[in-house]
């Protein structure tokens, strides 16, 4: 599946629409059927023990897997995650995880995304996500986004 957003597209909607996620997370790759983000981990992502933590890894596999649904679906906003389930497989390195996230469906209504995660450099799996994504029909999505761009000015 070809995406309909390129690699600086991405960036931008979420320096636009979601700067909270601009701290620590880079995107670093949009390819047919995939994306790959990389989150840059500080002391606060890190639990006792010196470890990433459980909370980082989730927030890292939705923001990745929701640019992988944005890539393919287009700059869709109010895009939402239904469900997202995670397997801690190894205890990560402190340093950047990198995530990669496969599109499994796109639909007209919902997504269904493949992530994995892993320390760099490592090639050994540290988590591994699936997400679903919930896609606003697109009348109601442009409404819904014109709104939020109102009411921000």
């Amino acid at each position: 599946m070809q995406p309909v957003m390129t690699l600086e597209e991405v960036r931008t909607f979420l320096k636009d629409h979601f700067p909270q996620v601009n701290g620590g997370f880079f995107m670093e790759d949009v390819a047919p059927g995939q994306t790959v983000m990389r989150l840059r981990t500080t002391t606060m992502h890190l639990r006792p023990g010196g470890t990433v933590s459980g909370p980082a890894m989730m927030t890292l596999a939705d923001v990745a897997a929701y640019t992988v649904v944005l890539a393919h679906a287009g700059p869709v906003a109010m895009a939402v995650t239904t469900n997202l389930n995670i397997n801690f497989l190894k205890r990560p390195a402190p340093g950047d995880m990198i995530a990669t996230c496969r599109l499994l469906k796109l639909g007209k209504r919902l997504a269904v995304v493949e992530c994995l995660l892993a320390s760099e450099g490592d090639e050994d799996l540290c988590a591994h996500a699936t997400a679903t994504y919930s896609i606003p029909p697109r009348d109601e999505a442009r409404a819904q986004d014109g709104a939020a761009a109102v009411g921000a000015s």
